[in-house]
């Protein structure tokens, strides 16, 4: 029986540091028509929520106040002309919010199966990321086999994933972290170069072995000239972040010398149809790398939902390798 009211982690204050995340009750929510309402096994953590927290990233229209893009869980409930699912499927999903929690409700559409031989925690970890590379890398950047691409934050969680879909695709990867230990993941991950981006100028490393078609980057501000510098000509930058800084100097003639194209996008705000639409193209093209094994959810660690403020400590103090997951 689906209970009147559930456990759901609230920011108190409405905005706060992460020790502001709070377990409180909150009506359960019921799904509407073309809706799921899942009973939550597991939440992905990710940047945004922590820009949510801080008071900068606000839900969009319609999707809830509560923390969370991603779950997986169980089908518990579904409105009407809910396509696919049943009571008793196990799902992962991608959210607008809401995901911080005992119970989410999700369009049908935006929920997948959990890939063989992944368990919930792991699948948990999967639609953020998997849904933000596929669209930022394959479809706005345009990267496909035989070619090179340069992925920033190379330990996060999107660029872990990035790493293994590039691979998984036939392309040569030039990866970068903040410190020997991160390079070091991510040769581990499969990068083919790995440049410790505190000590090595990752332009130059680019250069020197010829350049680079594609850039995922999260970071902007400084890197964004030597992002310039490290593209072929044709190249494409994708951004996905500023974590280092939001505006930047353009310089045109380079960009029209090189052909470059600079583009960027973020994932929430996309209408339910674009995000079902993209769904598909992930279940189609990036599911069966992970059920071939090419492609795994690197989890770095697993908190309860209580502890979310850890979880948020975990994520801001850099030092994760993956994802960061709650458990409920």
């Amino acid at each position: 029986m689906i209970p009147a009211t559930m456990s759901a982690i609230a920011v108190e204050g409405g905005k706060g540091p992460a020790e502001a995340l709070k377990l409180e009750q909150i009506p359960t929510p019921a799904p509407g028509p073309g809706q799921i309402l899942i009973q939550v096994a597991a939440a992905g953590v990710n940047r945004p929520d922590v820009i949510q927290r801080l008071g900068f990233y606000p839900p969009p229209p319609g999707a809830p106040a509560t923390l969370g893009l991603e779950v997986a869980g169980e089908v518990v409930a579904f409105g009407e002309g809910a396509p696919r699912w049943r009571v008793g499927d196990q799902v992962t999903a991608l959210l607008g919010g809401g995901g911080y929690a005992q119970y989410a409700v999700v369009d049908a559409r935006h929920a997948l199966p959990i890939p063989r031989g992944l368990d919930l925690v792991q699948a948990a970890g999967l639609p953020e990321t998997a849904f933000t590379v596929y669209v930022n890398v394959f479809e706005h950047g345009g990267l496909k086999a035989g070619e090179t691409i340069m992925i920033h934050g190379a330990t996060s969680g999107i660029g872990v994933a990035a790493i293994q879909m590039a691979k998984a695709a036939g392309v040569r990867v030039i990866a970068t972290g903040r410190g020997a230990d991160k390079a070091a993941e991510a040769l581990k991950l499969g990068a083919d170069i790995a440049v410790d981006a505190t000590t090595e100028d990752f332009a130059a490393v680019a250069a020197a072995n010829g350049g680079v078609d594609v850039i995922l980057d999260m970071v902007a501000g400084p890197y964004f000239p030597k992002n310039l510098d490290a593209l072929k000509t044709g190249g494409r930058l994708v951004h996905i972040a500023s974590q280092a800084g939001a505006v930047v100097e353009l310089p045109i003639m380079k960009i029209m010398q090189k052909r470059l194209i600079i583009t960027g996008s973020t994932l929430r705000p996309r209408d339910a149809d674009e995000k079902a639409r993209i769904a598909t193209a992930v279940e189609r093209v990036v599911w069966p790398w992970i059920e071939a094994g090419k492609v795994r959810p690197i989890i770095d660690r697993t908190f309860p939902l209580a502890e979310a403020a850890a979880a948020h400590a975990r994520l801001e103090d850099g030092g994760h390798v993956g994802k960061v997951v709650l458990t409920v």
